[in-house]
């Protein structure tokens, strides 16, 4: 998943430093961590079992894949938090702001 996702960004002129830092606010995991999983091959099941979300990760709106985020039913859990980093690398991807992207509580 990292790979793919980090070469989209750079494709669109974003920095490895942009991505990890929106990953690290969205899960918590800091670069080593990151690294861990990523070697380990883990699913996105167990990331997002192992993640810290940020608490203000209800905050990501809106339509990735045809699916509004907000809609998908808790009960899908790992795939509401995939469609939300989606979300996130999307918005990077586009040229967002890193401190819009990353949603504060008004």
């Amino acid at each position: 998943m990292h790979p793919l996702y980090l070469n989209r960004l750079e494709k669109n002129g974003r920095t490895k430093e942009e991505f990890h830092h929106v990953l690290e606010w969205f899960t918590g995991f800091d670069e080593g961590t990151l690294q861990t999983l990523i070697d380990k091959k883990v699913t996105y099941k167990t990331f997002f079992e192992k993640a810290k979300i940020n608490p203000n990760a209800h905050l990501i709106k809106g339509v990735v894949c045809g699916y509004r985020i907000e809609d998908i039913a808790e009960e899908f859990d790992v795939y509401k938090r995939c469609r939300q980093l989606e979300k996130l690398i999307d918005e990077l991807a586009k040229g967002r702001q890193l401190e819009k992207t990353l949603r504060t509580a008004k």
